[in-house]
């Protein structure tokens, strides 16, 4: 018997089992520590090198890290800005924090290839306080990873650049296989969620990468449990076809990275999360990553691959 619409809109555990901070059964991840995962971090330290699954609390960490993948955070490891569900560390670009390694680049293509990787997922902090959002920087990478693995997937999951359309074409003509711009939220939570970005702007940034890179798949990423209705989803859904004309969509349970952060609304049983995919494959998405524990760069070459079927 399948559930009723109705049935899967209530699907969230119960709003005080999230402020209480207890997991539900379906959130509850195995701790381990393996010799693999201490490797890999000491590896990425001894040249310099941060990534996102680190600086954000990913819960995929462990799981990742033990199977020898990463997601390469560059620009250095503080944001410009203070989104309410993020952990990376926040600087003050007036106070000198920031500095740019200028052999970040070399150090992220050596690492790829030192972890035998046939599929780079490179994003980057917020950098506002610099003229072109570290695009050039950003491109540079680009370049220098498929220089060194010309057999390599590079995916790229970039900030929205301010709305400069020409940082995105920077990044784009670097030649990444897969151009990735998270959305994070519906519209309506967007003062909270993202104050210093904007719904509209992050659509076409995503539209502008379709257009001038038809060649490439584009993709987005949003969280639940911050208080959005199902509705709201499904729109944010027909947005990314419609308006950013997006190939690929993932879902994921918001989870507090700190006391800080904002809190969880609700946790998303994974029966809505059935629901949200068939849904966004229903309106035409080539592919719908959508679970608790998705993340934008989680599994995100099997995403890519599946994706990349379904437009043949």
């Amino acid at each position: 018997m399948h559930p009723t619409l109705v049935q899967i809109e209530n699907a969230a555990a119960p709003a005080g089992l999230a402020r209480r901070g207890r997991l539900p059964e379906w959130l509850r991840k195995p701790e381990a520590h393996p010799e693999a995962v201490t490797s890999l971090k000491r590896e990425l330290r001894s040249l310099e090198l941060h990534t996102v699954c680190e600086s954000a609390r990913c819960p995929n960490l462990n799981e990742c890290f033990g199977r020898g993948q990463a997601t390469f955070m560059i620009l250095g490891n503080l944001c410009t800005r203070g989104c309410g569900f993020c952990s990376v560390p926040k600087g003050s670009p007036g106070k000198g924090e920031f500095t740019l390694d200028p052999m970040e680049p070399a150090h992220v293509a050596h690492m790829a290839k030192t972890m035998r990787l046939r599929y780079i997922v490179i994003t980057s902090v917020n950098r506002d306080d610099l003229a072109d959002g570290g695009s050039t920087h950003f491109a540079e990478t680009v370049r220098q990873v498929r220089r060194t693995l010309p057999e390599a997937r590079v995916e790229v999951l970039t900030p929205d650049f301010e709305g400069n359309l020409d940082a995105v074409a920077r990044v784009l003509d670097a030649g990444p296989h897969v151009f990735n711009h998270n959305m994070e939220t519906v519209a309506r939570l967007y003062a909270k969620v993202r104050p210093q970005a904007g719904y509209r702007q992050s659509l076409e940034v995503l539209r502008f990468a379709r257009q001038h890179r038809p060649d490439v798949l584009t993709k987005s990423g949003l969280m639940v449990g911050l208080g959005e209705r199902p509705e709201e989803v499904r729109q944010l859904l027909r947005d990314l076809r419609e308006q950013g004309r997006a190939d690929v969509a993932t879902i994921g349970q918001y989870l507090q990275p700190s006391r800080r952060n904002l809190p969880v609304s609700a946790y998303v049983r994974p029966v809505q999360f059935d629901a949200y995919r068939d849904y966004g494959m229903s309106i035409g998405f080539e592919a719908v990553f959508s679970g608790p524990f998705v993340r934008s760069s989680y599994m995100a070459d099997r995403v890519s691959e599946e994706a990349s079927r379904g437009k043949c």
